[in-house]
């Protein structure tokens, strides 16, 4: 593996211009172009703002900032294991007549998606800056948030080690995509995003078999959402579905462990496996 990271780096000027171009050609034809990266989870988030901060009435304060908060990289997550598990079958004519390192092609996508999660932090934000403007008294810039950058860092192992093994077997077994689009479309409401950990800890089933909430938190992206709401948001109560209050979780740094434990597991395989399928990428017809 060592011999592939040494292979990757002497073509790294090779992966910054794929970085370019997948940020170019992602909305080269589109009025509103580099927009979109904000106007998609704007829109998402006005919507589960409405249906669940207004009409079903959360009591949430700034439910639209919680929701937004795990919403992102969760988003990231799923659009860089999807784009990447077309990223060597739309290359492949390319792959059969020029040698480089394959990793480049998914990678690409996942960098490029990276950035595009940066910049929706920037709209995230932007629309503190604005909740702090219109009610001073409600500072919304947390001390945590300098805990940021570790979360991206897992972030980005985590879909990049899915991202490498999708793309590697999903080029010689198309289901996978279809099965990806699935999962990932459930895997979003077993995560705490329209909803809060502490109404799961606090689930009558769950306070009686502590084990269920284990179960749950196994799922590394339930955790790793969570921690971006504690870290870049204030503590506050949440109301069950039974009208009593549930007291602010503090961060969990034992779960942040076990998902930073888990992505860079998950990184170092995906890469084992795509370095060992790519060599017979050549061989798909």
């Amino acid at each position: 593996m060592l011999d592939e990271l040494k292979e990757l780096w002497k073509f790294r000027e090779l992966l910054l211009s794929m970085v370019q171009r997948e940020i170019r050609i992602r909305y080269k034809n589109s009025a509103l172009g580099f927009l979109w990266s904000f106007i998609t989870p704007l829109a998402t988030t006005l919507v589960m703002t409405l249906v669940f901060g207004v009409l079903l009435n959360n009591k949430v304060q700034s439910f639209s900032a919680y929701f937004l908060a795990a919403y992102l990289p969760f988003m990231f997550f799923q659009f860089s294991v999807l784009d990447s598990a077309q990223s060597v079958l739309i290359a492949l004519p390319l792959v059969k007549k020029i040698y480089f390192p394959r990793e480049i092609l998914p990678l690409a996508t996942i960098i490029s998606n990276f950035i595009h999660l940066l910049m929706g932090f920037v709209v995230f934000f932007g629309y503190l800056l604005v909740i702090y403007i219109r009610n001073p008294r409600d500072v919304p810039f947390q001390a945590g948030t300098i805990y940021l950058p570790l979360l991206l860092i897992i972030s980005f192992m985590m879909s990049t080690g899915v991202g490498l093994l999708v793309s590697a077997l999903n080029t010689f077994y198309e289901d996978v995509k279809y099965v990806m689009t699935v999962f990932l479309y459930l895997l979003f409401y077993l995560c705490p995003i329209i909803y809060f950990i502490e109404q799961v800890a606090n689930f009558r089933l769950v306070q009686q078999n502590e084990l269920l909430f284990k179960l749950y938190n196994l799922n590394p992206l339930a955790p790793l959402c969570t921690a971006y709401r504690q870290t870049l948001l204030a503590p506050q109560p949440i109301y069950m579905s039974s009208g009593e209050l549930a007291a602010a979780k503090p961060l969990q740094w034992g779960w942040v462990a076990y998902v930073g434990v888990f992505s860079f597991l998950i990184m170092v395989y995906g890469y084992h496996v795509f370095n060992k399928m790519k060599w017979r990428f050549v061989e798909r017809p």
